[in-house]
């Protein structure tokens, strides 16, 4: 068991290590403009030639893309932040609610400095497919979702011994994190390089905050 922790640990310092670095080099080139090119050729792959305002795929596909998104809304993640934290209180574990309402909202307080901080516009090269008013480095959706779906699928590891479903449990986050933020490129209301800036900003602080919950849940 303990070696286990201590495995658990190291890979928290490693993501942590890792994503901050990425972060920093994403950040790097987008502020130099070296992430120009790479984010005009995802979006335009995209849309339909010669119809920006039309995303490539059946019709079905936007609506589900729409629903995708979704899951890294504001509204949608506090409600599910605070349903999940009243039930593990309510379960005699208010340590880990604490903890899972504490990594989401102070990372909303940092995305929402970051974004000011950055200063960068959205995307006007195609036409967008949902309405957004904030600032566009990094993605609010992306970093929040991989904060919370993280954090939650961490959390939901140290409540089973089973190794297989510790990996199911990460495997879910992870997965919705990413289709989260790729629902933010498909309709058009992020450049790529911002959703990459989110998943790794997001991904540190989903890491750091378990070690906070390795130092003060053992």
């Amino acid at each position: 068991m303990r070696a286990r922790t201590e495995i658990s640990v190291l890979a928290a310092f490693a993501v942590a290590a890792l994503g901050l670095l990425l972060f920093a080099e994403i950040t790097d080139d987008a502020s130099n403009g070296e992430a120009h090119r790479f984010d005009r050729m995802i979006l335009l792959a995209l849309r339909t030639p010669g119809d920006l305002a039309d995303p490539v795929g059946p019709p079905w596909l936007e609506l589900a893309v729409r629903d995708v998104t979704s899951l890294g809304g504001y509204i949608i993640l506090m409600l599910m932040v605070a349903c999940v934290s009243v039930y593990l209180a309510a379960a005699g574990k208010w340590r880990h609610g604490a903890l899972l309402a504490g990594a989401v909202v102070s990372g909303s307080f940092l995305s929402e400095a970051l974004k000011s901080f950055f200063g960068r516009p959205r995307p006007d090269l195609v036409t967008h497919l949902a309405e957004v008013t904030s600032l566009s480095f990094p993605s609010g959706h992306a970093m929040i979702s991989a904060i919370a779906y993280l954090t939650m699928g961490a959390l939901l590891t140290r409540f089973h011994e089973r190794r297989r479903l510790k990996v199911l449990a990460m495997s879910f986050a992870v997965i919705i994190t990413i289709l989260v933020g790729l629902s933010r490129i498909y309709l058009g209301v992020h450049w790529p390089s911002d959703v990459l800036a989110g998943w790794f900003l997001g991904a540190v602080w989903a890491a750091l905050w378990w070690l906070v919950a390795w130092r003060f849940l053992r």
